[in-house]
């Protein structure tokens, strides 16, 4: 059994550990053990997402099977065009996998969005990212690439869009 809670404050070690472990086994194969130290302290330290949910600039989802948190999404208008919501972070425990939670964050954002007026949903994910293909079955298409920098690093990606 899972359901689907939003974070607060209080949740913010729980989801640095969840990216913790997925981030390295996502992005281990396509970037370098450097930047993904570096990408982590900056996009998961605990000032920025603590302000991300203090502020609700991001709202967060957790979704927890058998009491524990194993899953996680990240959404918000987007700040250059409010029409549209984006998917910021996406990201299931490797054991969880296959077992369809990312579809489900993904629907429970996707009518979040619908509940406020929206009808579309973008997401960037890294051009050499398995997980393209997952959102392509969940009926994203690529909108355009975008090359973001993050630090002395950058992130090369693909901005995905789905019509909702």
């Amino acid at each position: 059994m899972y359901f689907i809670r939003t974070a607060s404050p209080a949740d913010v070690e729980t989801i640095r550990a969840i990216a913790d472990e997925t981030w390295w086994n996502a992005y281990s194969p396509i970037l370098e053990k450097e930047q993904i130290s570096y990408m982590l302290g900056e996009i998961y330290s605990v000032e920025k997402i603590t302000s991300q949910l203090e502020n609700n600039t991001q709202t967060y989802l957790l979704l927890i099977e058998d009491d524990k948190p194993v899953a996680f999404a990240a959404y918000s208008p987007r700040e250059e065009d409010p029409e549209i919501y984006k998917l910021h972070k996406l990201y299931c425990l490797p054991e969880t996998q296959g077992k369809g939670y990312g579809k489900v964050l993904i629907n429970e954002v996707a009518n979040k969005a619908i509940a406020a007026g929206k009808h579309t949903l973008d997401l960037n994910v890294n051009r050499y990212n398995k997980a393209k293909s997952f959102y392509e079955k969940m009926g994203f298409a690529v909108a355009y690439e975008e090359d973001i920098a993050i630090g002395k690093y950058w992130m090369n990606d693909y901005v995905m869009r789905k019509q909702l």
